[in-house]
C-alpha cells in the first residue's frame, strides 16, 4: 500500500493540487478568474457526465439496479450515522445537518481523481459508475433536511433532542421547501451531470467521434489545471478550520474512512469489480462542496459554512486526493 501512495503522491494531479496549496500558503497573487474557474467545473461535470452516459448504453436496467438501490442505500444511511456522532461531539443540531448533507453527498472531483488514478494502474470498472456520482448528489440532502425538520416538529421530546426525530410521529407537508428541491434536483453539477449522462445514452456509441477528442483525450489535462485552483481553494480555506478545534479535524479524516469503508463493503456485495468498488468506496467517502452547500446556504442559513465548506474542501478533499483514494483501492483489493 505504500508504493500506491507514494506512486498516487507523485502523479501530475496530486502535486498541481499540493502547487495551489502551497501557493495559498505563501500567499502568492496566483488566481483563478471567476469565470475560468466556472468554465472547468462545467466542463467536467459534462466530461463525466457524457462519457457515463455512453457506457450507460452498453448495459440493461437488470444489469445496473443492484448499484443503483446500493447507492441510495449509501446516501440515505451515511448522514445518519454523521448526524449520530455529531451530536455525541456536542455539536449543536444546525451544524451536524450541515456536516450530515455534506458527507453524504459526493464530490464530483474527487471521483474524477479517482478514475484518473484507476487509469494510472491500467485497472477497468463498470462504466455506470458515473450514473451513480449524480444518484448519489442528492439523497443525504433531502435526509438530512428531513431530520432538521422533524427535529424542529419534536423539539419537547427527549429523543428527537438527541438524534432528531420522534418515532410514530406522523410526518407532515412541506419538511422541504421548492427551493431546496429545486437547488438539489436542478442546480447546476446535477443539471449537467444528469443532462449530459442522458445525452450520452441517447447518442451511444456514435457520440464518440465527437466527444473524444475534446470530454475523453484532454479530461486528464483539464482535471490538473482544475485541482490546481481546487489546492488554492484549499489552502486559503485551513486557517478557518482550525479554529474549530482538534476533534472536528479528527472528524474530517475519520468519516470520510469509515464512509469509504462502507461504501467499498456496499460495493464488493452488489458484485463491482475491483475498479467498480474502489469507485463506490471513493463515493461514499468524498464531500460535497457544490451541491450540499449551495442548498444549505438556502434551507438551513444557522449552519456555519466554514464547518462544512471548511472541513469538505480544507481537509477531506486533500486528504482523499493524497491518501484516502490509495486506501480504498488497497482495502477493496484486500476483499477481492
Amino acid at each position: 500500500m505504500t508504493d500506491i501512495i507514494i506512486q498516487n503522491l507523485l502523479s501530475p494531479v496530486v502535486l498541481f493540487f499540493a502547487l495551489g496549496i502551497l501557493a495559498a500558503m505563501v500567499k502568492s497573487d496566483l488566481k483563478f478568474p471567476t469565470a475560468l474557474s466556472e468554465t472547468l467545473s462545467i466542463y467536467l461535470l459534462i466530461a463525466i457526465g457524457i462519457k457515463g452516459g455512453i457506457e450507460l448504453s452498453h448495459y440493461s436496467l437488470s444489469t445496473v439496479i443492484k448499484p443503483i438501490l446500493g447507492t441510495l442505500f449509501l446516501g440515505t444511511f451515511i448522514p445518519i450515522i454523521v448526524l449520530f456522532i455529531l451530536r455525541f461531539m456536542k455539536m449543536d443540531f444546525k451544524n451536524a445537518i450541515g456536516l450530515a448533507a455534506t458527507y453524504g453527498s459526493v464530490s464530483i472531483v474527487t471521483y474524477g481523481a479517482a478514475i484518473s488514478f484507476l487509469s494510472e494502474f491500467g485497472t477497468k470498472y463498470e462504466g455506470f459508475m458515473n450514473v451513480l456520482v449524480v444518484l448519489l448528489e442528492s439523497p443525504a440532502i433531502f435526509v438530512s433536511l428531513l431530520l432538521l425538520k422533524l427535529n424542529e416538529e419534536n423539539q419537547g421530546h427527549s429523543l428527537s433532542q438527541n438524534i432528531g426525530f420522534t418515532a410514530g410521529k406522523p410526518m407532515v407537508s412541506g419538511l422541504i421547501n421548492t427551493k431546496v428541491i429545486k437547488e438539489s434536483l436542478f442546480g447546476k453539477s446535477v443539471l449537467l451531470l444528469l443532462g449530459s449522462l442522458v445525452i450520452g445514452w441517447i447518442a451511444g456509441e456514435g457520440a464518440l467521434p465527437a466527444v473524444k477528442p475534446l470530454f475523453i483525450d484532454l479530461y486528464p489535462s483539464v482535471l490538473m489545471i482544475f485541482l490546481l485552483n481546487m489546492g488554492v481553494i484549499a489552502g486559503q480555506r485551513l486557517p478557518e478550520v482550525k479554529k474549530h478545534g482538534w476533534k472536528i479535524l479528527l472528524f474530517a479524516i475519520f468519516m470520510p474512512v469509515l464512509s469509504g469503508i462502507l461504501g467499498i463493503f456496499v460495493g464488493n456485495y452488489i458484485g463491482l469489480s475491483l475498479g467498480g468498488t474502489t469507485l463506490m468506496g471513493v463515493l461514499a467517502g468524498s464531500a460535497s462542496y457544490i451541491a450540499a452547500p449551495a442548498a444549505l446556504r438556502t434551507s438551513v442559513p444557522e449552519a456555519n459554512p466554514s464547518i462544512y465548506l471548511g472541513l469538505s474542501l480544507g481537509i477531506t478533499f486533500p486528504f482523499n486526493l493524497i491518501f484516502g483514494i490509495p486506501l480504498y483501492y488497497s482495502i477493496a483489493q484486500w476483499l477481492q
